[in-house]
């Protein structure tokens, strides 16, 4: 499977500063790739070295199978790019900024203006004036000019940023329709981590231009699991008793006669309970869930701490 973006030791300087520094990013067809980081980290840089606004200092970018500058110029007309806030003509209605938009991408037929707005659920306001519009209505209009020519692959720079609850909503059933019944692949990023949670399929952390980690959600399930902390007075016997009795052979002994159970397959009073009937004691007992956010803020503090 040939990946739809690599990169390959991307560095972009700024005078002594560095915004990205030997960056190895490998997004796959049909990905919803998630882009983690605070402000300054370098995610925006990455948009726009990926989208062609910029050029890298060092390194190797690749785009659906082309690498040389002359190829990614060709195959861009194959990406839809959202890079911070999306640009409009104020006063030309929203029909009228689509239309610019097609004959500037030399996208053909007018037809196309109708299927994306569409698409989008934006129809409705075809001829009211782009200043008019929510942030929501802007934020699906940017979605319809990067969708304009029917692209294999979006590159969203914080797609939901400044929308309110049904806003977003809104934003993530469509990103999830566009990725499963289109096929088009997805790379956006979000401050909005729990937002994020219920999309991507991929993550990857920057911090301080850096790639801390990219990893799947399934990985990153199995490393944020829901897990019991049980100290008791016995760990080797209730071990036992975990396997033989409450069917949990997912655990961990722990220093400090603790116990941690992944996962659990019963609610929390019947790991006390079976102590109790076993003449044990339990010291504390406590059930916990790691989030993205907790995740991303362990990583970026080991990160700061070897930096």
């Amino acid at each position: 499977m040939e990946a739809v973006i690599k990169t390959r030791q991307i560095t972009k300087r700024f005078g002594s500063f560095a915004a990205l520094n030997d960056v190895n990013i490998t997004v796959n067809p049909g990905d919803i790739y998630g882009l983690i980081g605070d402000n300054g980290a370098g995610k925006s840089t990455l948009f726009k070295l990926l989208s062609g606004l910029q050029f890298a200092t060092k390194g190797e970018i690749q785009i659906l199978g082309a690498s040389t500058q002359k190829d990614l110029e060709k195959v861009r007309s194959r990406t839809g790019v959202i890079v911070e806030q999306p640009g409009f003509y104020p006063n030309l209605s929203v029909a009228g900024n689509l239309e610019y938009y097609r004959l500037q991408k030399g996208v053909p037929g007018k037809d196309t203006i109708n299927k994306v707005l569409d698409l989008v659920n934006l129809a409705y306001a075809k001829n009211k004036k782009a200043k008019s519009l929510s942030m929501g209505m802007k934020q699906r209009l940017g979605l319809a000019i990067a969708l304009l020519g029917e692209p294999e692959v979006l590159i969203l720079d914080e797609p939901i940023s400044g929308l309110d609850p049904s806003g977003i909503i809104e934003m993530r059933n469509l990103m999830l329709k566009l990725n499963k019944e289109r096929s088009i692949t997805i790379v956006l990023s979000s401050h909005n981590l729990p937002e994020l949670e219920q999309l991507a399929t991929v993550y990857a952390f920057l911090n301080r231009g850096q790639l801390l980690e990219e990893v799947s959600v399934d990985t990153l399930k199995e490393r944020c699991s829901n897990f019991i902390d049980i100290k008791i007075s016995n760990v080797e016997s209730y071990a036992v008793l975990l396997e033989r009795q409450l069917q949990q052979s997912r655990y961990q002994v722990l220093p400090e006669n603790t116990i941690r159970v992944i996962d659990p397959s019963r609610p929390i009073e019947y790991f006390s309970k079976v102590a109790a009937e076993h003449g044990m004691d339990i010291y504390s007992l406590s059930r916990h869930q790691m989030s993205l956010e907790q995740y991303y803020i362990n990583l970026k503090e080991r990160s700061n701490a070897n930096a």
